[in-house]
């Protein structure tokens, strides 16, 4: 499986600013066009000596806290770093077999996360609603506040259709179309939910700064036929540290303040991420009963057995007294969204809508790289600029009070739905309206349709399908970047 990875720039080591793809082809030197941030050309035997440097102390420092490492301590310790030219090739090389998780990002990555900054962007994600609607037209997910084409108007469910005045599609064929999106003042031309052409000029940004959270709602009794109490919607995108607990806090406050005892968590897009946040949702969540109780057990490798530990709520003067909590998953929904998911059932009902989740029974620690400590401290007040690689090795399983795993093939949904891209995120949005049914008559709706949505794209087969900007933008994922194979991911619940 090719992934692609970028190495950043170091200054002592000269690890310097490059993509390549990682896979099982052979890397050839001419491949490299190496120079430093003042454009003169690097030594390649600099770089590679730097990358195996990296070897060493990866497989030293950090590789003891592999959660497979009696598996494979043995095979790895024969490992040559001289038969590596990337600290990459080694890191995929190190896993175990059925290791799909396991990752390791550049510091420039990490920053980008950590800050909730994108980079040279539209701050757009673009979909296709094949599974289930055998749709290949081009529509928008999601659309972040201050998106170049937030002031067209542009929302979920508005379909692309041209680039420059020609159909997307042939770009796809041309295997162009992610260079003709990104283009300085390309002319876009979109068709709302309500079918009107919209045709502008648009560039990507430089630096777009995103929140954790996308939108808060409170459904009020005169909103959704038969309902009879305010019900929260929160869509939470990604559990993120520091400033951004903030987005989970006021979410929170709203709620209380609306007497909130229902919510509708919607982490259909949400891939996990920092342990605070994920402990603080569960305080905000829990029910009273479950205060103080263990919502996950860490478990670690034998050798690191002393590290494995519980756990547990800590409600606070904020946190909700809910009596059912509906959660909107889907494949793209992994991690600390399935942590939360596995920690609250023993101790609430708790409904999941919508597909089966990833399958990601398991944690990493963030492990930094240089780590003295005069690094340490400077991390610690979030400043990342001595950074240059963040592994991410597996390092424990997660189970909840009642010793359940995350399953490896995801959670089967209670109510399946495909994900809705006809709709804007809401009332009318079918996930939604799953969840404000069940509420009302205590039953879910069928699925939809499969000709709910209108197919435009002529052609119902791979070579119109673009890339997964989610997958593809997001290394919380893991390995493969990619969840299982359908036929591994539907089973029986």
């Amino acid at each position: 499986m090719k992934r692609k990875t970028i190495i950043t720039q170091l200054l002592a080591l000269l690890l310097v600013v490059m993509s390549l793809f990682v896979s099982c082809v052979d890397i050839e030197k001419e491949e490299f066009n190496l120079q430093d941030s003042e454009g003169n050309e690097i030594d390649m035997a600099d770089v590679v000596s730097a990358n195996r440097y990296y070897m060493k102390r990866y497989y030293e420092d950090y590789f003891p806290i592999y959660f497979w490492y009696d598996d494979v301590k043995q095979r790895v310790s024969k490992l040559n770093y001289n038969s590596y030219l990337t600290i990459f090739e080694y890191f995929d090389a190190t896993l175990y077999d059925d290791d799909r998780w396991s990752w390791i990002l550049t510091g420039d990555e990490y920053r980008s996360i950590e800050s909730g900054e994108m980079t040279g962007t539209l701050g757009i994600s673009l979909g296709q609603a094949i599974e289930h609607y055998n749709d290949y037209d081009i529509r928008v997910r999601y659309i972040y506040p201050g998106s170049p084409l937030e002031k067209f108007g542009v929302s979920r469910g508005w379909v692309l259709t041209h680039l420059d005045s020609v159909s997307v599609v042939e770009y796809i064929l041309a295997n162009r179309f992610e260079q003709a999106l990104l283009k300085t003042d390309q002319l876009f031309t979109f068709e709302d939910l309500q079918g009107r052409s919209h045709t502008f000029r648009a560039s990507p940004v430089n630096t777009l700064s995103t929140r954790s959270s996308l939108k808060v709602d409170v459904f009020k009794p005169d909103d959704y036929p038969g309902l009879t109490e305010p019900v929260g919607y929160f869509l939470y995108m990604s559990f993120m540290q520091g400033k951004f607990l903030n987005d989970i806090k006021e979410a929170m406050a709203q709620f209380k303040s609306a007497g909130v005892k229902k919510v509708i968590l919607d982490l259909r897009y949400n891939s996990g991420g920092d342990g605070e946040a994920t402990d603080l949702m569960f305080d905000y969540l829990a029910p009273e009963s479950a205060d103080k109780k263990v919502y996950r057990r860490m478990v670690h490798n034998k050798t690191l057995s002393y590290l494995n530990k519980n756990d547990t709520i800590h409600r606070n003067e904020g946190s909700l007294d809910l009596d059912a909590l509906y959660v909107i998953g889907g494949e793209y929904t992994a991690s600390a969204s399935e942590v939360l998911i596995n920690g609250l059932k023993p101790y609430l009902d708790l409904y999941l809508v919508g597909d089966t989740t990833y399958g990601k029974p398991n944690g990493m620690y963030v492990l930094y790289y240089p780590n003295s400590s005069e690094d340490r401290a400077k991390y610690k007040f979030d400043d990342f600029s001595s950074l240059k690689l963040v592994f991410l090795p597996i390092a424990f399983f997660n189970k909840n009070s009642e010793d359940a795993y995350i399953p490896y093939m995801g959670f089967v949904p209670d109510n399946y739905c495909p994900d809705d891209l006809y709709h804007d995120f809401g009332l009318e949005e079918n996930n939604v309206k799953a969840c404000l049914e069940h509420i009302v008559s205590g039953s879910f709706p069928p699925p939809p349709s499969p000709y709910a949505g209108r197919t435009r794209a002529s052609a119902a087969d791979g070579r119109h399908v673009i890339d997964d900007d989610i997958i593809g933008d997001n290394p919380l994922y893991g390995k493969t970047i990619l969840p299982l194979p359908e036929s591994l991911r539907k089973g029986e619940k």
